[in-house]
């Protein structure tokens, strides 16, 4: 059977951060560097490689810092320009996206990660998309987690979700699986807490 292609990405970059307080009082979670990127470039990056051609960021008030992140900086390019800062430009270049490949989707009210998701419904529609959490860093070039994310999905249709495990005592900071039948490095998911009191998921 042949299921719809993934060509959109929701990416929601709403939240306070106050995981990683006290540096998101000024700076959004997914702009935090890791090296010389944010953690939302590796998304993206990651999304590109996916064969993803559609970026939608899901934000909230306080995230402009997002919308100017993939904006061209016009007077920074012609001052490097100027100066003849070529390896500086190819940088700038590389975070680039094409007009009309990002949108951008307002969520009014924090309601949580479903919500965010449900904020882009008039973009993805009822074709199939991928949801990104840049915040939680997954980068492997040699096997990025989304392309193999995308084969499962093309292999058995349906949702396909990736999930780490985290410490009990943690339980209240993430979504918590229940988890079923497994196949090699498929696991059937058959119930989702959000966030859940520790010793309760």
């Amino acid at each position: 059977m042949a299921f719809k292609p993934v060509k959109t990405a929701v990416f929601p970059v709403g939240g306070q951060g106050t995981r990683f307080l006290p540096a998101t009082k000024a700076v959004p979670k997914e702009l935090l560097p890791v090296v010389d990127r944010p953690l939302l470039q590796y998304a993206v990056d990651e999304a590109l490689a996916a064969g993803i051609e559609r970026m939608v960021f899901v934000t909230a008030r306080g995230k402009s810092a997002l919308e100017d992140y993939f904006d061209v900086a016009g007077e920074l390019v012609a001052s490097l320009t100027a100066r003849g800062k070529h390896a500086e430009l190819a940088v700038l270049d590389e975070t680039q996206l094409a007009p009309g490949q990002i949108s951008y989707v307002r969520q009014q009210s924090p309601l949580g990660l479903g919500h965010a998701v449900w904020c882009a419904r008039h973009i993805t529609g009822d074709d199939a998309f991928a949801v990104l959490l840049p915040d939680e860093l997954l980068w492997n070039p040699a096997e990025p987690a989304l392309a193999e994310m995308h084969a499962v999905y093309k292999g058995l249709g349906g949702n396909v979700v990736s999930v780490m495990e985290v410490p009990e005592a943690q339980t209240d900071r993430y979504g918590i699986v229940t988890p079923g039948a497994v196949d090699g490095l498929v696991t059937e998911v058959r119930g989702l807490v959000e966030k859940p009191a520790p010793g309760t998921a």
